[in-house]
């Protein structure tokens, strides 16, 4: 019987033992479509990075088989990515020439860094930390990592030599540039990408009404990509279009991924240390929300610390082998899902096919040419773009429509590590903000229930000699001075109060300056002739508090439940409490 710490850092172990042949039916159909998907993907991620096309092949091969073994999710594809593609250039140019030596020694230490990070993490179960970042400000860096990715490769549609990290640059040197436009370039281009178009709403149509059955249809479709590089490369090899200044990929190593190592230097380190910890956070919020979407489908489970160890070898492979930071892709995973991957060994299949690809498939791509590739990331990334974020944001949220537009705003203008950096902040700040000022409310009894609501929202019973307030929040430093505020404000305005109760069904944690919050409360509410109880304190809330003198030196009670002070402190209610006229919602 296998040991069971094994089993949690190596999940394979378990879906191995079941595993049949209609789970190798399933894994081999669907490593054969993602592959055919794959093969132009990692060689325009690659570019995309500013490394040699086969670069792209390297960092899926290893980083998948180190993910079957150390990963949870069964359908997760990982490999490069636009988003750590485009960061990962950006990381690189400041360090080194793009082509150099030192450049490619880069990318190897950039991964082998993500991936030291991620294992930290995951050894460390820091899995949660992944909430810290809200979906909105995810969701606005992606969107403006689209339009910068989709930006930086119209240079290659055009055949033209421009540059820029940022909007504005990449606009401005692109117009500089406009008139050494490539025609033929262009025209490649603009047909790959109105094809690749096409392919991705009207194949899949046309093919059913011919009658082919949905899943053949589906996976002639996924194809679509290689079926653009086919036809452009026989194309620029046919009519020798390299001649006329269209760029192309040209030679391609042959062989299977070199054992390559990183720089240990610190100076190089150093400067890497900060976008690898951006490109860590990044891939990994992006690979376990695709993994667990995925998993909900068939209900199985994702253990977020163990995706961390599994992403950390992923990209330490990548290290090892001649690649650059990798993670889970949501395209690849979600036509991994649907072509029918059972388990993690769909994953490794594909790598046996990139493997082949690598060997024998290198010299047929020779003449394929650069925008077809710019072509394939360009319609690829457009579908990360998704404005109605800011809709959706403005509608229910004005914090997180700020926080959204602000993203988006340092992404496009000042570059992806300030736009991911600015996103990290605003997503810490929102969620202080926020619980800095919890929802507090007035509560008084429904007639007839043993029920308690917001004075300003139901018609409530209520005693002018007690006020009761519900906390909706743990309390902790940060919000701890606002409930003092809130409390002397309201204790101000009527002097018939004799009795306080904090209803406390909501706070999970009390911290040591919410504790000396509520002694300084107590203190005050003693001073003033009103004493301060408490009701409905969780067990492990209470624990606390009984290792503290606060309960000894409380003027009041702990109640079990709010109706038994209700009983205890007013017994005969005087009056039902009216909704105000024009009392916001919000309370």
């Amino acid at each position: 019987m296998t040991h069971k710490p094994l089993k949690r850092y190596l999940p394979i172990l378990q879906w191995a033992q079941s595993y049949n042949r209609q789970a190798l039916s399933g894994d081999l159909l669907a490593a054969v479509i993602v592959t055919f998907m794959l093969i132009p993907q990692s060689l325009a991620y690659a570019l995309l990075a500013g490394l040699p096309p086969e670069a792209g092949l390297y960092a899926s091969i290893a980083p998948i088989l180190l993910y079957a073994i150390f990963g949870t999710s069964r359908a997760l594809a990982v490999g490069p990515v636009a988003v750590v593609s485009l960061m990962t250039a950006v990381a690189l140019q400041a360090v080194a020439e793009q082509g150099s030596m030192g450049y490619a020694v880069a990318a190897l230490t950039l991964a082998g860094l993500s991936g030291v990070m991620l294992l930290a993490m995951g050894f460390l179960k820091l899995g949660f930390m992944a909430n810290f970042l809200s979906h909105p400000v995810i969701a606005g860096f992606i969107t403006a990592s689209g339009i910068l990715i989709a930006a930086s490769q119209i240079k290659h549609i055009l055949g033209v030599d421009a540059g820029g990290h940022t909007l504005p640059e990449l606009v401005v040197s692109l117009s500089e540039h406009l008139d050494q436009t490539n025609l033929i370039t262009l025209g490649i281009g603009v047909v790959a990408m109105g094809f690749l178009f096409w392919v991705r709403k009207g194949l899949k149509p046309l093919l059913r009404h011919f009658g082919l059955g949905p899943r053949p249809a589906d996976m002639i479709t996924k194809a679509g990509p290689v079926a653009a590089v086919v036809v452009t490369t026989v194309v620029v090899w046919g009519l020798g279009l390299d001649a006329q200044g269209v760029n192309i990929v040209g030679a391609v190593p042959q062989g299977l991924p070199p054992f390559t190592l990183p720089s240990f230097s610190p100076d190089l380190i150093r400067l890497l240390i900060l976008p690898a910890c951006l490109i860590s956070i990044i891939g990994f919020v992006e690979s376990i929300s695709v993994a667990q979407t995925l998993a909900a489908k068939k209900r199985d489970r994702i253990d977020p610390d163990q995706e961390l160890i599994g992403l950390g070898a992923a990209n330490i492979g990548a290290a090892f082998s001649g690649g650059f930071p990798v993670t889970g892709g949501f395209s690849r995973s979600v036509v991994n899902f649907d072509a029918g991957a059972e388990t993690a060994a769909a994953g490794a299949f594909t790598a046996v096919g990139l493997c082949i690809a690598a060997l024998a498939l290198t010299p047929l791509i020779y003449f394929l040419p650069v925008a077809t590739l710019s072509a394939t990331i360009i319609v690829a990334v457009l579908s990360l773009v998704d404005f109605s974020i800011l809709k959706r944001s403005w509608l229910y949220s004005k914090a997180d429509f700020i926080a959204v537009t602000a993203t988006i705003l340092f992404t496009l203008g000042m570059g992806v590590e300030t736009g991911v950096s600015v996103g990290v902040v605003l997503s810490i700040v929102l969620h202080l903000y926020r619980s800095s000022r919890p929802h507090i409310a007035e509560v008084g009894l429904v007639p007839g229930t043993q029920h308690f609501r917001n004075i300003n929202r139901h018609k409530v019973l209520t005693d002018p000699s007690l006020v009761t307030i519900r906390i909706d929040e743990s309390l902790y430093f940060a919000n701890a001075r606002f409930l003092e505020d809130y409390i002397y404000d309201r204790l101000a305005s009527d002097p018939a109060i004799r009795n306080v109760v904090f209803m406390c069904s909501a706070v999970n944690e009390i911290d040591l300056s919410a504790l000396e919050s509520l002694e300084a409360i107590n203190q005050r509410l003693q001073d003033m002739g009103i004493k301060l109880h408490l009701s409905e304190v969780k067990g492990p809330v209470m624990d606390r508090l009984e290792r503290t003198h606060f309960l000894d030196a409380m003027t009041g009670q702990v109640f079990l439940s709010q109706y038994d002070a209700w009983i205890r402190l007013a017994p005969v209610p005087n009056e039902v409490q009216m909704p105000e006229v024009g009392v916001s919602s919000i309370n």
